[in-house]
C-alpha cells in the first residue's frame, strides 16, 4: 500500500508541475519542450526510431542499446579512486569513444556490434556520446510494450581516458562480487535490493556470446515484452541448454529456447535477494517503477546532476504490457525452486498447449 501510495503522490506532482511549467518552441517548428537544450534530442529520436531500431520496434539493437548504457555506467570505481589510481568516469562514453580498447573487455565482448552500429548517429548528431548512449538506451526500452519511461539527460562530459578493466560485472561471477562492484560503482546506493531492480533489464535482454553457438538467446519467453516472466522462468528448474552446456556463466534453463546466465539464478537464490526477487513476480508496476528509479541514478554515475538537463520528456510514453504472468506452457508450480521462505509463491496460470520453445530474437 505505501509503495503505491508513493508512486500515486509522485505522479500527481509529476502531473502538477507539467502543467505549470512554461514550454518554449523548438527551431524545428514541429517540438516543445521545457528546456530549449531539450530540443535537439526530437530529430536523435526521430532518426534512431527510423533507422536503428526498424519504425520503433523493441529488436535486438533494442536490446543491446539498453545493455550498453549498464556497461558504460557501471565502469566506474570511487574505491580505486581512493588509491589513487583512475576508476573511471562512469556514464560518460567511454565505451564508446575507446571501443577499440574497451569493447575487448571480456564482459563487454560483443558490445563492438551496437557501437558501430550507433556511431553514424553519434557523428551526425550534436550530441555528447555520453548522452547519446544513455538516450538511446532509453529510446530503445521504450519500444518494448511494458516498459516505464527512462530518464533522458543531456549535458554529460565526454570521457578524455578509457575505464579501466575488471569494473564491469561478468555472468559467472558470485552474489558477493556482484553486490560488492555494485556498492563501489554507487558508493553505496546499489546493495542487494537495488541489484535486483538493475536486473529488471533482463526481461528483455538476449545473450550473443555466453554460448555463441545460439546468439540472440534470450533471457526469458517473452524478450520484445518488459512483463515479469523474467523473475518467474528463472526460478524453474533447469533441465536444458539451448545449445551446448558448460559455458561459462551459463546454468540450465528451465523453458527451451533460453539462457539462463549463472549469475541471474545465484541471486534468484542469495538469501539476501531471493524475496525482493519473488516480490516482482505479477507486479508489473513495481517492474516498471523500480527500473525507472535506478536507470535515473545509472545513467548519471559519475556526473553532476546539477549541470544536467531533464529531458525525460522527449522519450516516448511505452505502449502497456501485453498479456499476464503465467508459467510457460508445460512447466506449473511444482517445477519452481522456491528460495523466498517469508512469502508464498504467486499463483499463476499455466499456459495451454504443448511445452514453450523460444526462438533466438
Amino acid at each position: 500500500m505505501a509503495f503505491k501510495s508513493l508512486l500515486a503522490a509522485v505522479t500527481l506532482a509529476a502531473s502538477a508541475y507539467a502543467a505549470l511549467t512554461r514550454r518554449v518552441s523548438c527551431p524545428d517548428g514541429v517540438n516543445t519542450a521545457t528546456n530549449a537544450a531539450c530540443c535537439q534530442l526530437f530529430a536523435v529520436r526521430d532518426d534512431l526510431q527510423e533507422n536503428l531500431f526498424h519504425g520503433g520496434l523493441c529488436t535486438a539493437e533494442a536490446h543491446e542499446s539498453l545493455r550498453l548504457t549498464f556497461h558504460d555506467a557501471i565502469a566506474i570505481s570511487p574505491a580505486l579512486e581512493a588509491q589513487g589510481i583512475f576508476g573511471g568516469g562512469g556514464a560518460d562514453g567511454s565505451i564508446a569513444i575507446f571501443s577499440d580498447i574497451e569493447t575487448a573487455f571480456h564482459p563487454n565482448i560483443g558490445l563492438d556490434e551496437i557501437v558501430q552500429l550507433q556511431a553514424p548517429f553519434v557523428a551526425r548528431h550534436n550530441l555528447s556520446v555520453a548522452d547519446f548512449i544513455q538516450f538511446a538506451g532509453a529510446i530503445g526500452a521504450s519500444n518494448c510494450a511494458g516498459a516505464p519511461q527512462l530518464a533522458a539527460f543531456v549535458g554529460r562530459i565526454d570521457a578524455t581516458q578509457p575505464a579501466p578493466d575488471g569494473l564491469v560485472p561478468e555472468p559467472f561471477h558470485t552474489p558477493d562480487q556482484i553486490f560488492s562492484r555494485l556498492a563501489d560503482a554507487s558508493q553505496g546506493e546499489f546493495d542487494e535490493i537495488l541489484t535486483v531492480w538493475l536486473l529488471v533489464a533482463h526481461t528483455v535482454a538476449a545473450a550473443n556470446d555466453v554460448d555463441p553457438t545460439v546468439p540472440g538467446s534470450p533471457f526469458d519467453s517473452t524478450p520484445s515484452i518488459w512483463d515479469t516472466q523474467f523473475f518467474i522462468e528463472t526460478l524453474l528448474n533447469g533441465t536444458n541448454f539451448p545449445g551446448t552446456p558448460d559455458n561459462q556463466g551459463e546454468v540450465a534453463t528451465g523453458v527451451q529456447g533460453t539462457l539462463r546466465l549463472q549469475s541471474d539464478f545465484a541471486i534468484a537464490r542469495d538469501n539476501r535477494s531471493a524475496c525482493e526477487w519473488q516480490s516482482f513476480i505479477n507486479n508489473q508496476e513495481k517492474a516498471q517503477a523500480m527500473f525507472q528509479f535506478v536507470f535515473h541514478d545509472l545513467s548519471i554515475l559519475g556526473q553532476d546532476i546539477n549541470s544536467l538537463v531533464d529531458c525525460t520528456e522527449v522519450v516516448p510514453v511505452p505502449a502497456p504490457v501485453e498479456g499476464v504472468a503465467h508459467f510457460p506452457a508445460g512447466s506449473t508450480v511444482e517445477d519452481v525452486n522456491l528460495a523466498c521462505a517469508d512469502t508464498p509463491f504467486p499463483t499463476l496460470p499455466t499456459d495451454p498447449g504443448p511445452a514453450t520453445t523460444v526462438a533466438p530474437v
